[in-house]
């Protein structure tokens, strides 16, 4: 009880509330980044076994329609040939009343029966002979139906699933930002429904110097806003690089050095299922790119309304060399310094 109430009361140092619940170990033992630009977390956990239903499940639930619908169709005519091979495999006289159908090819004929008996239609004239074969008709008489209930509450979930899919430029930017610089990323939303009451949180993770010693740090990016309440187009996710600011005086080499990412996290209010929904994506150093700024994404609609083209996302202008891959003269203005990074 003692140990448990000291355990309780200690306070975390503030470098290590920082850590977005990695923890002070992890972040000092990952190599590379912690995301992929997708949001997909590079950790893994072992001694939980195989656990092939539940990751069978989500990747259901998270493939694109088509896949999935692909491999429920390939999955359903797999299964189906299966037991096809199964009856041709006994001989002709395992099915008979199949002349009506007018199919002269047996492993057709079989099929056809096949996928009746699979999805409970009802085989017509056609019926098993002998005991194997009927043995094989109530095996997929219990297969059929049982299949058809997953693959339909699959499909329930995935229509009833709230879902938020952003998606993110390929690159983040240094770019020009009130008389010195800013980083900057934009995404749009990737579906037709509607997104309210945003919230955009970055965190700058990166190796530092502390005492003489190379450790992982975590700052929390002060952003030019951290929220909208309507996201109809697109938003620029700005971090003004000024006094207090982690960045300040940061070139290209140093960003480099210092192995930095961007983690990014964003939740937000789906209006179709009335919930909270996040997406998680993230920056690594290489992915910061220099002299640039974001072009244009507006264009004309017919009916003169406000348009942006999603195609235009990723697209930036060249600016004159050391625009922004040197510091801007506002960073040198006196103010506190940030941490060193190495």
């Amino acid at each position: 009880m003692t140990a448990t109430a000291e355990v309780t009361s200690t306070t975390l140092a503030p470098s290590e509330q920082s850590d977005l619940g990695f923890g002070r170990v992890l972040s000092e033992q990952v190599h590379g980044r912690f995301l992929t630009h997708d949001g997909e977390s590079r950790t893994h956990k072992y001694g939980l076994g195989a656990q092939y239903a539940e990751r069978f499940y989500l990747n259901a639930l998270g493939a694109r329609w088509f896949v999935f619908l692909g491999w429920l169709l390939g999955s359903m005519l797999l299964i189906n040939g299966i037991f096809a091979l199964a009856y041709v495999a006994l001989g002709q006289s395992a099915l008979e009343g199949g002349e009506a159908s007018q199919v002269a090819d047996p492993f057709l004929r079989a099929l056809s029966f096949s996928v009746a008996v699979f999805t409970t239609n009802g085989t017509g004239a056609m019926h098993p002979v002998g005991p194997t074969a009927h043995w094989l008709v109530v095996i997929e008489s219990l297969v059929g139906p049982l299949s058809l209930l997953g693959a339909g509450g699959l499909l329930v979930a995935r229509l009833t699933r709230p879902r938020m899919r952003l998606r993110f430029s390929e690159s983040a930017i240094v770019a020009p930002y009130r008389d010195g610089r800013g980083l900057m990323f934009r995404f749009v939303n990737a579906q037709p429904g509607q997104l309210t009451d945003l919230q955009a949180n970055v965190t700058l993770v990166r190796y530092e110097d502390v005492r003489g010693v190379r450790e992982r740090r975590f700052h929390q990016l002060t952003l030019e806003r951290n929220s909208v309440q309507f996201f109809p187009l697109h938003w620029t996710v700005v971090h003004p690089i000024r006094a207090g600011s982690p960045l300040l005086g940061v070139t290209p080499e140093s960003l480099r050095a210092s192995e930095a990412e961007l983690l990014i996290l964003v939740n937000a209010h789906e209006e179709t299922f009335s919930t909270r929904v996040t997406a998680r994506s993230s920056y690594s150093w290489d992915e910061v790119r220099w002299d640039v700024k974001f072009a244009s994404i507006f264009t004309s609609a017919p009916d003169g309304a406000v348009a942006i083209d999603v195609e235009r996302l990723d697209r930036t202008e060249r600016l004159d060399e050391g625009t922004t891959s040197t510091p801007a003269a506002l960073e040198s203005s006196p103010g506190s310094s940030p941490p060193r990074p190495k």
